[in-house]
């Protein structure tokens, strides 16, 4: 916990960005039948029944501190997806970067070996090179402000039915760029000190101490 937050209290620098990265899904629900349209006095009516579409992946990378989220939509989320996901953050958003301070949570597909089953070893090793990966720790998934901008597109985007992966893809695209065109920002202050007094019960408790008391 305290090494995330440590990595939060960096200064903003474009050539080692901070970066947050998360993941979550979508299933895709059609409606059996056309909705009713809105009249005057009367909102639109939607059938309670539906008829699933399949589920979508959403990869998100957030970059807190200079506003700027790309996410991307994928059939799924194995090791492999998430390899060529790292790859375009690496070459065609971050091309720049002397290397990306990767913020994620422990899931094992977000590991430097996935990049070695997608890529050949000398591509693999390029990618790494060019990573620094700080994980979050068991159940501190919420450490991720990635989490936090999930969180908002799913109440803002992702709060209603969508039939189809175009139709998410297009949603998707469409909401971050409107918050990137915002340069909605995130001002984290939870500190270590503040982590050491509130989640004091967390810390193991030294034998030292113990004789003390």
């Amino acid at each position: 916990m305290e090494d995330i937050l440590a990595v939060y209290k960096r200064p903003y620098n474009p050539d080692t960005p901070v970066v947050c990265m998360d993941e979550t899904n979508k299933q895709q629900l059609m409606d059996p039948r056309a909705p009713i349209p809105m009249a005057p006095g009367t909102p639109e009516k939607f059938d309670t029944e539906y008829v699933r579409n399949g589920t979508s992946n959403i990869f998100m990378a957030f970059e807190p501190l200079a506003g700027k989220r790309y996410m991307e939509v994928t059939n799924q989320r194995t090791k492999i997806d998430w390899a060529y996901y790292i790859r375009t953050l690496v070459d065609d958003i971050y091309p720049e970067a002397k290397r990306i301070v990767l913020v994620m949570d422990n899931l094992n597909t977000h590991q430097g070996a996935s990049l070695y089953e997608a890529f050949d070893p000398a591509e693999a090793r390029r990618i790494l090179d060019r990573l620094e990966m700080h994980y979050t720790p068991k159940h501190g998934s919420w450490l991720n402000m990635a989490e936090l901008e999930l969180s908002h597109l799913s109440r803002q985007c992702l709060n209603r039915r969508i039939p189809d992966q175009a139709t998410l893809r297009k949603e998707v695209t469409a909401w971050y760029k409107a918050r990137n065109e915002k340069v909605v920002k995130v001002n984290w202050q939870f500190t270590v000190n503040d982590a050491r007094i509130k989640l004091k019960k967390l810390y193991p408790i030294l034998e030292e101490n113990i004789r003390k008391n």
